[in-house]
Protein backbone atom coordinates (compact mmCIF):
# COMPACT_ATOMS: atom_id res chain seq x y z
CA UNK A 1 0.00 0.00 0.00
CA UNK A 2 0.95 3.58 -0.86
CA UNK A 3 -0.07 6.63 0.77
CA UNK A 4 -0.39 9.49 -2.08
CA UNK A 5 -1.09 12.85 -1.19
CA UNK A 6 -2.53 15.10 -4.02
CA UNK A 7 -2.01 19.04 -3.56
CA UNK A 8 -3.83 21.35 -6.07
CA UNK A 9 -6.50 24.40 -6.28
CA UNK A 10 -7.74 22.94 -9.48
CA UNK A 11 -10.74 20.37 -8.53
CA UNK A 12 -10.27 19.01 -12.17
CA UNK A 13 -6.79 17.84 -11.58
CA UNK A 14 -7.32 16.53 -8.61
CA UNK A 15 -10.21 14.47 -9.88
CA UNK A 16 -7.60 12.80 -12.89
CA UNK A 17 -4.43 12.42 -10.77
CA UNK A 18 -6.71 10.47 -8.29
CA UNK A 19 -8.43 8.41 -11.73
CA UNK A 20 -5.43 7.76 -13.29
CA UNK A 21 -3.72 6.22 -9.64
CA UNK A 22 -6.72 4.22 -9.80
CA UNK A 23 -7.55 3.01 -12.79
CA UNK A 24 -3.53 1.59 -12.74
CA UNK A 25 -2.71 1.20 -9.60
CA UNK A 26 -5.83 -0.14 -7.92
CA UNK A 27 -6.65 -1.22 -4.34
CA UNK A 28 -2.67 -0.73 -3.94
CA UNK A 29 -2.71 2.97 -3.33
CA UNK A 30 -4.60 5.25 -0.61
CA UNK A 31 -4.97 8.92 -1.61
CA UNK A 32 -5.92 11.88 0.02
CA UNK A 33 -5.97 15.68 -1.50
CA UNK A 34 -5.69 19.18 -0.33
CA UNK A 35 -6.34 22.46 -1.98
CA UNK A 36 -4.70 25.06 -0.28
CA UNK A 37 -0.95 25.29 1.15
CA UNK A 38 -1.81 25.43 4.48
CA UNK A 39 -4.35 22.55 4.62
CA UNK A 40 -1.64 20.17 2.71
CA UNK A 41 0.72 21.12 5.55
CA UNK A 42 -1.83 19.97 7.61
CA UNK A 43 -2.81 16.98 5.88
CA UNK A 44 1.30 15.83 5.52
CA UNK A 45 1.42 15.93 9.49
CA UNK A 46 -1.86 13.56 9.69
CA UNK A 47 -1.50 11.46 6.29
CA UNK A 48 1.91 10.71 6.92
CA UNK A 49 2.06 10.15 2.69
CA UNK A 50 4.79 8.21 0.85
CA UNK A 51 4.64 10.32 -2.51
CA UNK A 52 3.81 13.96 -2.22
CA UNK A 53 2.27 15.33 -5.87
CA UNK A 54 2.59 19.32 -5.62
CA UNK A 55 1.19 22.26 -7.25
CA UNK A 56 3.69 25.14 -6.65
CA UNK A 57 0.79 27.96 -7.28
CA UNK A 58 -1.57 27.63 -4.67
CA UNK A 59 -3.76 29.92 -2.45
CA UNK A 60 -1.84 30.81 0.43
CA UNK A 61 1.15 28.99 1.00
CA UNK A 62 2.72 28.11 -2.58
CA UNK A 63 4.07 24.59 -2.86
CA UNK A 64 7.78 25.20 -2.62
CA UNK A 65 7.07 26.82 0.97
CA UNK A 66 4.85 24.01 1.64
CA UNK A 67 7.27 21.34 0.63
CA UNK A 68 10.19 23.15 2.89
CA UNK A 69 7.64 23.29 6.03
CA UNK A 70 6.49 19.38 5.46
CA UNK A 71 10.43 18.78 5.33
CA UNK A 72 11.00 19.77 8.41
CA UNK A 73 8.37 17.12 10.03
CA UNK A 74 9.03 14.28 7.48
CA UNK A 75 12.42 14.15 5.47
CA UNK A 76 11.30 10.75 3.86
CA UNK A 77 8.49 12.36 1.36
CA UNK A 78 9.07 11.42 -2.08
CA UNK A 79 7.80 15.20 -3.69
CA UNK A 80 7.08 15.36 -7.53
CA UNK A 81 6.19 18.74 -8.52
CA UNK A 82 3.39 19.58 -10.82
CA UNK A 83 3.12 22.98 -12.35
CA UNK A 84 1.69 24.94 -15.48
CA UNK A 85 4.38 27.22 -15.06
CA UNK A 86 7.54 26.50 -16.92
CA UNK A 87 10.28 28.60 -14.88
CA UNK A 88 13.71 27.81 -14.54
CA UNK A 89 13.41 29.47 -10.68
CA UNK A 90 10.98 26.81 -9.62
CA UNK A 91 12.60 23.88 -10.97
CA UNK A 92 15.91 25.01 -9.62
CA UNK A 93 14.02 25.33 -6.19
CA UNK A 94 12.37 22.08 -6.38
CA UNK A 95 16.20 20.26 -7.16
CA UNK A 96 17.31 22.05 -4.24
CA UNK A 97 14.81 20.55 -2.02
CA UNK A 98 15.45 17.17 -3.21
CA UNK A 99 12.50 17.11 -5.47
CA UNK A 100 12.33 13.87 -7.05
CA UNK A 101 10.64 15.14 -10.62
CA UNK A 102 9.29 18.14 -11.89
CA UNK A 103 6.27 17.66 -14.44
CA UNK A 104 4.42 20.41 -16.60
CA UNK A 105 0.88 20.67 -16.94
CA UNK A 106 -1.05 19.37 -19.04
CA UNK A 107 1.01 16.36 -17.88
CA UNK A 108 0.94 13.41 -20.24
CA UNK A 109 -0.64 9.94 -18.89
CA UNK A 110 2.29 8.14 -19.99
CA UNK A 111 4.59 10.34 -18.04
CA UNK A 112 2.85 10.53 -14.72
CA UNK A 113 2.24 6.87 -14.54
CA UNK A 114 5.99 6.35 -15.09
CA UNK A 115 6.72 8.74 -12.79
CA UNK A 116 4.75 7.32 -9.76
CA UNK A 117 5.89 3.91 -10.31
CA UNK A 118 10.13 5.59 -10.13
CA UNK A 119 8.25 7.18 -7.17
CA UNK A 120 7.15 3.34 -5.62
CA UNK A 121 10.27 2.17 -6.30
CA UNK A 122 12.22 4.38 -4.22
CA UNK A 123 9.68 4.27 -1.64
CA UNK A 124 10.20 0.37 -2.06
CA UNK A 125 13.97 0.59 -1.65
CA UNK A 126 13.53 2.71 1.14
CA UNK A 127 10.79 0.47 3.40
CA UNK A 128 13.47 -2.60 2.70
CA UNK A 129 16.90 -0.26 4.09
CA UNK A 130 14.53 0.44 6.84
CA UNK A 131 13.65 -2.76 6.94
CA UNK A 132 17.26 -4.51 6.92
CA UNK A 133 18.30 -1.58 9.66
CA UNK A 134 15.40 -2.71 11.80
CA UNK A 135 16.30 -6.39 11.66
CA UNK A 136 20.68 -5.51 12.30
CA UNK A 137 18.87 -3.73 15.54
CA UNK A 138 16.71 -6.51 16.53
CA UNK A 139 19.96 -9.10 16.35
CA UNK A 140 22.08 -6.11 17.84
CA UNK A 141 19.31 -6.12 20.80
CA UNK A 142 19.61 -9.78 21.46
CA UNK A 143 23.79 -9.79 20.93
CA UNK A 144 24.82 -6.64 22.92
CA UNK A 145 23.66 -8.16 26.08
CA UNK A 146 25.99 -11.36 25.36
CA UNK A 147 28.80 -9.16 24.40
CA UNK A 148 28.10 -6.99 27.40
CA UNK A 149 28.48 -9.98 29.52
CA UNK A 150 31.37 -11.37 27.79
CA UNK A 151 33.76 -7.88 28.60
CA UNK A 152 32.26 -7.33 32.19
CA UNK A 153 33.01 -11.03 33.07
CA UNK A 154 36.58 -11.01 31.37
CA UNK A 155 37.62 -8.13 33.63
CA UNK A 156 36.11 -9.37 36.72
CA UNK A 157 37.90 -12.90 36.34
CA UNK A 158 40.92 -11.41 34.49
CA UNK A 159 39.84 -14.26 31.96
CA UNK A 160 41.27 -12.49 28.59
CA UNK A 161 44.28 -12.09 26.34
CA UNK A 162 44.73 -8.92 25.30
CA UNK A 163 43.63 -8.75 21.80
CA UNK A 164 40.48 -10.25 23.39
CA UNK A 165 40.09 -6.86 25.48
CA UNK A 166 40.43 -4.82 22.03
CA UNK A 167 38.09 -6.93 20.04
CA UNK A 168 35.75 -6.19 23.00
CA UNK A 169 36.27 -2.40 23.06
CA UNK A 170 35.74 -2.11 18.99
CA UNK A 171 32.66 -4.03 19.17
CA UNK A 172 31.34 -1.78 21.86
CA UNK A 173 33.06 1.04 20.77
CA UNK A 174 35.13 1.78 23.49
CA UNK A 175 37.40 4.37 23.34
CA UNK A 176 38.77 4.85 26.77
CA UNK A 177 41.56 3.12 29.03
CA UNK A 178 40.44 3.84 32.13
CA UNK A 179 36.42 3.32 34.05
CA UNK A 180 35.17 2.30 37.11
CA UNK A 181 32.44 -0.22 38.35
CA UNK A 182 28.85 0.38 39.94
CA UNK A 183 27.70 -2.41 41.89
CA UNK A 184 24.14 -2.56 41.72
CA UNK A 185 22.99 -4.77 44.63
CA UNK A 186 18.74 -5.91 45.36
CA UNK A 187 16.53 -7.16 47.50
CA UNK A 188 13.18 -7.10 49.52
CA UNK A 189 14.46 -5.17 52.04
CA UNK A 190 17.86 -3.95 53.75
CA UNK A 191 19.19 -5.43 57.02
CA UNK A 192 22.65 -4.64 58.76
CA UNK A 193 23.98 -3.39 55.07
CA UNK A 194 22.46 -6.58 52.86
CA UNK A 195 19.51 -7.07 51.30
CA UNK A 196 17.24 -9.60 52.08
CA UNK A 197 16.24 -12.82 49.98
CA UNK A 198 18.48 -13.08 47.06
CA UNK A 199 16.72 -15.62 45.27
CA UNK A 200 13.85 -14.38 45.28
CA UNK A 201 14.72 -11.03 44.07
CA UNK A 202 17.01 -12.59 41.19
CA UNK A 203 14.04 -14.68 39.99
CA UNK A 204 11.86 -11.97 40.09
CA UNK A 205 14.43 -9.42 38.14
CA UNK A 206 15.03 -11.78 35.54
CA UNK A 207 11.52 -11.44 34.09
CA UNK A 208 12.53 -7.28 33.86
CA UNK A 209 16.24 -7.60 32.88
CA UNK A 210 15.43 -5.89 29.52
CA UNK A 211 13.49 -2.82 31.34
CA UNK A 212 16.11 -2.66 33.82
CA UNK A 213 19.21 -2.66 31.34
CA UNK A 214 16.78 0.40 29.62
CA UNK A 215 16.97 2.06 32.54
CA UNK A 216 20.43 2.02 33.49
CA UNK A 217 21.86 3.02 29.88
CA UNK A 218 19.10 6.04 29.89
CA UNK A 219 21.70 7.58 32.76
CA UNK A 220 25.03 5.85 32.31
CA UNK A 221 26.79 5.18 29.10
CA UNK A 222 27.63 1.88 30.23
CA UNK A 223 27.97 -1.90 29.68
CA UNK A 224 25.88 -4.31 31.78
CA UNK A 225 26.87 -7.59 32.87
CA UNK A 226 24.58 -10.56 33.64
CA UNK A 227 22.98 -10.83 37.09
CA UNK A 228 24.70 -12.69 39.25
CA UNK A 229 22.71 -13.79 42.59
CA UNK A 230 21.17 -10.58 43.58
CA UNK A 231 24.27 -8.17 42.28
CA UNK A 232 24.59 -6.66 39.06
CA UNK A 233 28.23 -5.38 37.79
CA UNK A 234 27.73 -2.14 35.72
CA UNK A 235 31.27 -0.59 33.89
CA UNK A 236 31.28 2.99 32.49
CA UNK A 237 34.31 3.62 30.70
CA UNK A 238 35.87 7.02 31.32
CA UNK A 239 39.19 9.05 29.62
CA UNK A 240 40.31 10.29 33.22
CA UNK A 241 42.82 8.82 35.73
CA UNK A 242 40.94 10.02 38.68
CA UNK A 243 37.72 11.82 39.69
CA UNK A 244 37.66 15.22 40.57
CA UNK A 245 35.24 16.38 43.27
CA UNK A 246 32.46 17.76 41.37
CA UNK A 247 32.42 15.38 38.50
CA UNK A 248 32.36 12.51 41.73
CA UNK A 249 29.33 14.44 43.10
CA UNK A 250 27.29 14.63 39.68
CA UNK A 251 28.38 10.94 39.36
CA UNK A 252 26.67 10.25 42.62
CA UNK A 253 23.61 12.45 42.14
CA UNK A 254 23.22 10.64 38.48
CA UNK A 255 23.15 7.41 40.59
CA UNK A 256 20.66 8.24 43.25
CA UNK A 257 18.32 9.30 40.86
CA UNK A 258 18.67 6.36 38.63
CA UNK A 259 17.98 4.21 42.10
CA UNK A 260 14.73 6.40 42.93
CA UNK A 261 13.79 5.69 39.42
CA UNK A 262 14.33 1.55 39.96
CA UNK A 263 12.98 1.54 43.10
CA UNK A 264 9.44 3.05 41.40
CA UNK A 265 9.73 1.06 38.67
CA UNK A 266 11.12 -2.53 39.43
CA UNK A 267 9.48 -5.48 42.18
CA UNK A 268 12.46 -4.88 44.27
CA UNK A 269 14.79 -2.18 46.29
CA UNK A 270 18.02 -1.64 44.51
CA UNK A 271 21.40 -0.24 46.33
CA UNK A 272 24.46 1.09 44.35
CA UNK A 273 28.08 1.24 45.12
CA UNK A 274 30.42 2.89 43.41
CA UNK A 275 34.23 2.55 42.30
CA UNK A 276 36.88 3.92 42.06
CA UNK A 277 38.57 4.69 38.90
CA UNK A 278 40.71 1.88 37.52
CA UNK A 279 42.60 0.64 34.47
CA UNK A 280 40.57 -2.35 32.55
CA UNK A 281 42.59 -5.24 33.46
CA UNK A 282 41.86 -3.55 37.64
CA UNK A 283 38.32 -3.29 37.26
CA UNK A 284 37.85 -6.62 39.82
CA UNK A 285 39.35 -3.88 42.36
CA UNK A 286 36.86 -1.28 41.51
CA UNK A 287 34.03 -3.88 41.54
CA UNK A 288 35.45 -4.90 45.15
CA UNK A 289 35.62 -1.53 46.27
CA UNK A 290 32.03 -0.51 44.98
CA UNK A 291 30.81 -3.58 46.81
CA UNK A 292 33.01 -3.09 50.13
CA UNK A 293 31.60 0.75 50.28
CA UNK A 294 27.89 -0.54 50.25
CA UNK A 295 28.29 -2.60 53.75
CA UNK A 296 30.49 0.47 55.39
CA UNK A 297 26.84 2.28 55.45
CA UNK A 298 22.76 1.91 54.83
CA UNK A 299 22.76 4.93 52.40
CA UNK A 300 20.94 3.47 48.96
CA UNK A 301 24.57 4.83 47.41
CA UNK A 302 27.98 5.31 48.21
CA UNK A 303 30.74 5.73 46.82
CA UNK A 304 34.14 4.45 47.68
CA UNK A 305 35.84 7.37 48.13
CA UNK A 306 33.36 8.43 50.61
CA UNK A 307 34.08 6.19 52.79
CA UNK A 308 37.86 5.42 52.41
CA UNK A 309 37.25 2.00 50.95
CA UNK A 310 41.09 0.64 49.24
CA UNK A 311 44.55 1.65 49.68
CA UNK A 312 45.27 5.49 49.29
CA UNK A 313 49.13 6.12 48.41
CA UNK A 314 51.37 8.98 48.74
CA UNK A 315 51.43 11.50 46.01
CA UNK A 316 54.34 9.71 43.69
CA UNK A 317 54.16 6.41 44.48
CA UNK A 318 54.36 5.10 41.45
CA UNK A 319 51.65 2.75 41.87
CA UNK A 320 51.50 1.99 37.68
CA UNK A 321 54.83 0.57 37.73
CA UNK A 322 53.80 -1.68 40.91
CA UNK A 323 50.51 -2.94 38.90
CA UNK A 324 52.85 -3.91 35.81
CA UNK A 325 55.13 -5.76 37.62
CA UNK A 326 52.61 -8.39 38.71
CA UNK A 327 50.50 -7.76 35.80
CA UNK A 328 53.26 -8.84 33.72
CA UNK A 329 54.45 -11.70 36.07
CA UNK A 330 50.94 -13.47 35.67
CA UNK A 331 51.15 -13.29 32.20
CA UNK A 332 54.60 -14.05 31.98
CA UNK A 333 56.01 -11.25 30.03
CA UNK A 334 59.66 -11.04 31.25
CA UNK A 335 60.52 -7.57 29.49
CA UNK A 336 57.59 -5.43 30.77
CA UNK A 337 58.22 -7.01 34.10
CA UNK A 338 61.98 -6.12 34.10
CA UNK A 339 61.19 -2.35 32.88
CA UNK A 340 58.38 -2.04 35.45
CA UNK A 341 60.51 -3.83 38.51
CA UNK A 342 63.61 -1.42 37.41
CA UNK A 343 61.68 1.49 37.61
CA UNK A 344 60.07 0.68 40.98
CA UNK A 345 63.26 -0.11 42.10
CA UNK A 346 64.72 3.54 40.95
CA UNK A 347 61.66 5.44 42.59
CA UNK A 348 63.02 3.59 46.16
CA UNK A 349 66.34 4.82 45.71
CA UNK A 350 65.68 8.57 44.56
CA UNK A 351 62.88 8.69 47.04
CA UNK A 352 64.33 6.80 50.15
CA UNK A 353 68.25 6.39 49.64
CA UNK A 354 68.91 6.31 53.39
CA UNK A 355 66.16 3.91 54.63
CA UNK A 356 67.50 0.38 53.31
CA UNK A 357 65.60 -1.49 55.82
CA UNK A 358 62.22 -0.15 54.27
CA UNK A 359 64.18 -0.88 50.70
CA UNK A 360 64.87 -4.24 51.48
CA UNK A 361 60.99 -5.13 53.10
CA UNK A 362 59.95 -3.88 49.58
CA UNK A 363 61.97 -5.77 47.61
CA UNK A 364 61.17 -8.97 49.71
CA UNK A 365 57.09 -8.05 49.89
CA UNK A 366 57.15 -7.87 46.18
CA UNK A 367 59.37 -11.07 45.42
CA UNK A 368 56.96 -13.07 47.72
CA UNK A 369 53.64 -11.70 45.78
CA UNK A 370 55.53 -12.36 42.68
CA UNK A 371 56.27 -16.19 43.71
CA UNK A 372 52.67 -16.45 45.06
CA UNK A 373 51.58 -15.42 41.26
CA UNK A 374 53.27 -18.15 40.21
CA UNK A 375 51.80 -20.66 42.78
CA UNK A 376 48.59 -19.78 42.16
CA UNK A 377 48.76 -20.64 38.22
CA UNK A 378 49.29 -24.17 39.21
CA UNK A 379 52.10 -26.77 38.06
CA UNK A 380 55.02 -26.22 41.04
CA UNK A 381 55.42 -27.70 44.21
CA UNK A 382 55.56 -25.37 47.42
CA UNK A 383 58.79 -26.49 49.76
CA UNK A 384 58.37 -24.63 52.60
CA UNK A 385 62.07 -24.44 53.33
CA UNK A 386 62.45 -23.06 49.65
CA UNK A 387 62.94 -19.44 50.89
CA UNK A 388 65.87 -20.51 53.69
CA UNK A 389 67.69 -17.85 52.11
CA UNK A 390 65.59 -14.93 51.44
CA UNK A 391 66.57 -12.56 54.62
CA UNK A 392 70.36 -13.66 54.58
CA UNK A 393 70.40 -12.60 51.37
CA UNK A 394 68.90 -9.59 51.59
CA UNK A 395 70.86 -8.50 54.74
CA UNK A 396 73.99 -9.37 53.42
CA UNK A 397 73.77 -7.02 50.54
CA UNK A 398 76.77 -4.98 50.48
CA UNK A 399 74.59 -2.32 48.53
CA UNK A 400 71.67 -1.20 45.99
CA UNK A 401 73.54 -2.79 42.93
CA UNK A 402 73.29 -6.18 44.23
CA UNK A 403 69.67 -5.48 46.00
CA UNK A 404 68.38 -4.27 42.25
CA UNK A 405 70.12 -7.91 40.49
CA UNK A 406 68.26 -10.44 43.46
CA UNK A 407 65.33 -8.08 42.72
CA UNK A 408 65.16 -8.40 39.10
CA UNK A 409 66.62 -11.98 39.44
CA UNK A 410 63.89 -13.79 41.39
CA UNK A 411 61.04 -11.80 39.19
CA UNK A 412 62.78 -12.78 36.53
CA UNK A 413 62.41 -16.50 37.64
CA UNK A 414 58.75 -16.26 38.73
CA UNK A 415 57.97 -15.18 34.79
CA UNK A 416 59.94 -17.72 33.12
CA UNK A 417 58.52 -20.41 35.59
CA UNK A 418 54.95 -19.20 34.40
CA UNK A 419 56.28 -19.61 30.86
CA UNK A 420 57.24 -22.78 31.48
CA UNK A 421 54.15 -24.12 32.87
CA UNK A 422 52.81 -23.08 29.96
CA UNK A 423 55.03 -24.43 27.32
CA UNK A 424 55.26 -27.92 29.90
CA UNK A 425 51.80 -28.19 29.99
CA UNK A 426 51.01 -27.84 26.26
CA UNK A 427 54.12 -29.90 25.29
CA UNK A 428 52.99 -33.15 27.56
CA UNK A 429 49.60 -32.72 25.92
CA UNK A 430 50.79 -32.64 22.57
CA UNK A 431 53.12 -35.84 23.34
CA UNK A 432 50.61 -37.92 24.68
CA UNK A 433 48.05 -36.60 21.95
CA UNK A 434 50.71 -37.89 19.55
CA UNK A 435 51.22 -40.80 21.22
CA UNK A 436 47.72 -41.65 21.61
CA UNK A 437 47.07 -40.87 17.61
CA UNK A 438 49.87 -43.20 16.74
CA UNK A 439 49.08 -46.22 18.51
CA UNK A 440 45.29 -45.88 17.35
CA UNK A 441 45.72 -44.49 14.18
CA UNK A 442 44.36 -47.62 12.44
CA UNK A 443 41.02 -47.74 14.51
CA UNK A 444 37.98 -44.76 13.99
CA UNK A 445 39.41 -42.04 16.53
CA UNK A 446 37.90 -38.51 16.26
CA UNK A 447 39.16 -35.41 18.41
CA UNK A 448 36.96 -35.79 21.11
CA UNK A 449 38.64 -39.11 21.61
CA UNK A 450 41.84 -37.88 21.65
CA UNK A 451 40.79 -34.94 24.15
CA UNK A 452 39.01 -37.43 26.42
CA UNK A 453 42.28 -39.63 26.77
CA UNK A 454 44.51 -36.19 27.60
CA UNK A 455 42.07 -35.20 29.73
CA UNK A 456 41.34 -31.40 28.19
CA UNK A 457 38.49 -29.74 25.77
CA UNK A 458 38.33 -30.70 22.33
CA UNK A 459 38.21 -26.75 21.81
CA UNK A 460 41.09 -26.31 23.69
CA UNK A 461 43.30 -28.97 22.32
CA UNK A 462 42.53 -28.28 18.68
CA UNK A 463 43.93 -24.87 19.49
CA UNK A 464 47.16 -25.89 21.09
CA UNK A 465 47.54 -28.86 18.50
CA UNK A 466 47.39 -26.50 15.80
CA UNK A 467 49.72 -24.50 17.38
CA UNK A 468 52.47 -27.11 17.87
CA UNK A 469 51.68 -29.04 14.82
CA UNK A 470 51.16 -26.55 12.17
CA UNK A 471 48.00 -28.62 11.67
CA UNK A 472 44.73 -29.81 12.64
CA UNK A 473 43.92 -33.15 14.01
CA UNK A 474 41.82 -34.10 10.82
CA UNK A 475 45.49 -33.33 8.56
CA UNK A 476 47.65 -34.74 10.90
CA UNK A 477 45.59 -37.71 11.08
CA UNK A 478 44.90 -38.58 7.19
CA UNK A 479 48.97 -37.15 6.62
CA UNK A 480 49.91 -40.19 9.19
CA UNK A 481 47.42 -42.72 7.15
CA UNK A 482 48.49 -42.05 4.07
CA UNK A 483 52.33 -42.16 5.36
CA UNK A 484 51.74 -45.44 6.25
CA UNK A 485 49.38 -46.31 3.48
CA UNK A 486 52.80 -45.58 1.59
CA UNK A 487 54.98 -47.50 3.47
CA UNK A 488 53.26 -50.51 2.98
CA UNK A 489 52.34 -50.06 -0.72
CA UNK A 490 56.40 -49.85 -1.28
CA UNK A 491 57.27 -53.25 1.63
CA UNK A 492 54.48 -55.25 1.51
CA UNK A 493 52.35 -57.41 -1.33
CA UNK A 494 49.44 -56.58 0.80
CA UNK A 495 46.17 -55.76 -1.03
CA UNK A 496 44.70 -52.42 -1.48
CA UNK A 497 41.78 -53.67 0.72
CA UNK A 498 43.94 -54.61 3.03
CA UNK A 499 45.81 -51.55 3.55
CA UNK A 500 42.75 -50.01 3.16
CA UNK A 501 41.37 -51.28 7.09
CA UNK A 502 45.71 -51.51 8.13
CA UNK A 503 45.36 -47.62 7.87
CA UNK A 504 41.96 -46.77 9.41
CA UNK A 505 39.94 -46.40 6.30
CA UNK A 506 36.69 -49.33 6.01
CA UNK A 507 35.85 -47.83 2.27
CA UNK A 508 38.35 -48.63 -0.32
CA UNK A 509 37.06 -45.74 -2.28
CA UNK A 510 36.87 -43.24 0.00
CA UNK A 511 40.59 -44.24 0.96
CA UNK A 512 41.52 -43.98 -2.54
CA UNK A 513 40.19 -40.70 -3.13
CA UNK A 514 41.83 -39.44 0.14
CA UNK A 515 45.18 -41.06 -1.17
CA UNK A 516 45.18 -39.95 -4.69
CA UNK A 517 44.02 -36.13 -3.12
CA UNK A 518 47.45 -35.83 -0.88
CA UNK A 519 49.66 -37.87 -2.88
CA UNK A 520 48.49 -37.15 -6.46
CA UNK A 521 48.21 -41.22 -7.67
CA UNK A 522 45.95 -43.51 -6.59
CA UNK A 523 46.76 -46.25 -4.27
CA UNK A 524 47.57 -48.59 -7.87
CA UNK A 525 48.78 -45.68 -9.35
CA UNK A 526 51.44 -45.51 -6.76
CA UNK A 527 52.69 -49.12 -6.56
CA UNK A 528 52.54 -49.86 -10.21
Amino acid sequence: MYRIMIADDEGIVIDSFKYLLKEEFGENVLVETAKTGRSVIELAERFRPDIALMDIRMPGINGIDAIKEIRKRNEGIIFIVISAYDKFVYAQEAINLGVMDYLNKPVDKDQFIQTIKKAMLQVDGEREKRSRELEILEKMETVAPIIENGLVYNMLFQDFHKEDMENFKKVLEIESNYGYMIALVFGEQQKDGFMTNAVGSSVKIQNQIRDLREIIKSYFNCVIGAVMANKLAVFIPYDKKEFDYNERIEIIDTARNMIRRLNTQMDVTFRAGIGSIKTLDQQMISYNEALDSLTMTTGSVVHSDDVAVGCDYEDDYPIDAENDIFESVKNGDLNKAMGAANQFFDWMVDRYKNYADDIKLKVLEFVLRAESLVYEKGGNTYHFRAREDYLRIINGAQNYDALRKWFLDKISEACHNVMSRRENRSNGVIDRARDYIQSNYKNDISLDDVSREIDISPYYFSKIFKEAMGENFIEYLTNLRIEKAKELLDKTDMSMKEICVEVGYSNPNYFSRIFKKNVGVTPTEYKG
